[in-house]
């Protein structure tokens, strides 16, 4: 089973690389066409829904990278015992979080497929279609959240050891 869901990982990340490729050959289309003087409309909208369907469905291999942001000032100072409760509480909230999130995101694509919402933007796109990115991206999230609790339950790490103790940027 953990196999399967690392191979989640790997394909949410995959397409959340291919959704920057696609941000960048909007952009870069967009800047050729105004050297040429074409006018391509809604271009910009695309590369703004590539954008946000790349940072969504990175969300569960971050998580499992330990990329995202961690405050460990409180926890690297309490007790072991005490950690250990705080770690759980946190992932609870983290999946209720991500599963209220990922329900409204799903909710979100359903409701502008059945009212037919489109962009305001010169594209006029439906929106349901670069929703679905946003509602997979959240649904992958909240599997993160459960497989880590799951992985706390077993006793083994979810998060990838870094080479690195601390991480400044």
């Amino acid at each position: 089973m953990a196999q399967l869901v690392s191979r989640v990982y790997q394909g949410l990340m995959f397409l959340s690389c291919v959704s920057m490729v696609a941000a960048f050959g909007a952009v870069l289309l967009g800047v050729v066409a105004r050297e040429m003087h074409w006018d391509i409309a809604g271009l910009d909208a695309y590369a703004g829904y590539a954008i946000a369907c790349a940072l969504f469905l990175a969300l569960p291999a971050t998580l499992r990278q330990g990329e995202h942001i961690r405050v460990t000032l409180l926890l690297d100072r309490l007790p072991a015992r005490v950690r250990g409760g705080f770690e759980w509480l946190c992932l609870t909230a983290g999946l209720a979080i991500a599963l209220t999130v990922a329900w409204f995101a799903a909710r979100l694509v359903w409701v502008s497929w059945s009212t037919h919402d489109i962009s305001p933007a010169a594209d006029a796109t439906p929106l349901w279609i670069p929703q679905i990115g946003m509602a997979v991206g959240c649904a992958g999230f909240a599997l993160a959240f459960a497989d880590a609790l799951v992985a706390r339950w077993q006793g083994r790490e979810f998060m990838v050891a870094q080479a690195e103790s601390a991480r400044t940027e």
